[in-house]
């Protein structure tokens, strides 16, 4: 009798390492997800808007709190649940997991690393619930990749105040987030600091970046700061330089390797589901040699994702995970993930390119987080760096 097919695309069986409890808590979630967030996120995606009824979903799952736990339930996790919680998040829907992100990951992550201790009681809370929404404003339109460097956007001191001048683009949640995490050189100093933005201050300004491909539902926003004044309470006081800043980024590197393994598991199955059911010369294309082909080099390519996430979660479990791990991290995963959607969207022919097949967004999807979070090339940099001991950059 023939065994039956293995649907699962933990082939190797990572999510072992997880205790029990956190697995049924995943799997809790995931069901809740699936039911309760994933039938908002097509016509979001379709129509390039926000679904704002998500963030009480995502409130009750408390999904803001899992990182920072004395703020959180309380409950003990471990660095390895926050990966595979990203991994569900994403394999429901990229764009609603990049909302989470840039608020837990990037604006929380500032203000909890970056802050005081008043600072993290006066913000974290709200934002916990979800009754604050966060941004993070660190990329510029004429800074990317080289904004350590060539930032623009100027901070001075006038007494017991700050004033905020220059621009950010590609900054998600920017259209609608309560606080928004900027970043500016010190006109003093030449340092970079950090500082939150409270919404509705005069002289800021977020437009909606129109006509996106990808993560269509994300509100990525062109901001303008004119003359912004920003108290020194909510100046970031531990974040004296941009190294402060480059260590938030070096955390949050290592969660969109795990978002890369989401969106690539969603495009094996997805692709999977319509091999064993598709039916053409007589018999699901399943069956077909060069279908099966695809399936195992998504699956390869999905294990050896596995490998690289779950080993670096472990080393940031024991504190001793680097910067260079997050950017190998990075860079493979998600190069990796970009064939795997390449695979999945050939599998399904012109069906691929119909969003009602879904795999046409996470096709689509994968080219954003291939390119954000430091590029493939960026992060190719560092490690090489730190393996030949000499720097290649510009």
């Amino acid at each position: 009798m023939p065994k039956p097919a293995i649907t699962n695309p933990d082939f190797f069986g990572f999510s072992d390492l997880l205790s029990e409890s956190e697995r049924n808590e995943l799997v809790e979630i995931r069901e809740y997800l699936e039911r309760e967030v994933k039938p908002l996120a097509n016509r979001a995606w379709d129509t390039a808007e926000f679904p704002f009824e998500v963030v009480e979903k995502f409130a009750k799952l408390r999904l803001a709190g899992y990182q920072f736990g004395e703020y959180g339930d309380g409950a003990q996790r471990s660095p390895l649940f926050t990966g595979f919680l990203s991994l569900e998040l994403n394999r429901i829907d990229p764009s609603l997991a990049v909302f989470s992100g840039v608020h837990t990951g990037l604006a929380m992550g500032s203000i909890y690393h970056g802050g005081d201790q008043q600072q993290r009681d006066r913000w974290i809370p709200d934002m916990v619930e979800m009754n604050q929404i966060g941004a993070f404003a660190l990329t510029e339109p004429e800074g990317g990749s080289d904004v350590a460097g060539g930032m623009r956007t100027t901070a001075r001191k006038e007494g017991d105040e700050w004033v905020l001048n220059g621009a950010k683009r590609w900054i998600g949640n920017g259209t609608f987030a309560d606080l928004i995490v900027v970043w500016a050189r010190d006109e003093a100093d030449g340092n970079v600091k950090g500082f939150v933005v409270e919404k509705g201050a005069p002289g800021f300004t977020a437009t909606k970046i129109e006509g996106k491909i990808a993560l269509r539902t994300v509100q990525n926003a062109d901001i303008t700061l004119t003359d912004v004044r920003v108290p020194e309470a909510n100046r970031l006081q531990q974040v004296n330089s941009f190294r402060d800043t480059a260590k938030v980024l070096a955390m949050t590197r290592g969660g969109v390797a795990w978002q890369a393994l989401g969106v690539a598991v969603r495009a094996y199955e997805l692709a999977r589901e319509y091999a064993v059911n598709r039916v053409q010369f007589g018999k699901p294309i399943g069956g077909f040699q060069m279908i099966q082909d695809l399936l195992v080099k998504m699956l390869g390519n999905i294990t050896a994702m596995f490998g690289i996430v779950v080993r670096l979660n472990e080393l940031v479990a024991q504190g001793s995970g680097s910067a260079e791990q997050a950017a190998l991290a990075k860079a493979f995963t998600t190069t990796k993930m970009r064939e795997v959607v390449s695979w999945a969207r050939e599998l399904f022919g012109g069906n691929g390119i119909v969003l009602d097949y879904e795999v046409a967004k996470f096709f689509a999807d994968a080219e954003a987080v291939y390119s954000f979070e430091g590029s493939r090339e960026m992060n190719t940099l560092i490690v090489g760096k730190s393996i030949t001991g000499l720097s290649a950059f510009a």
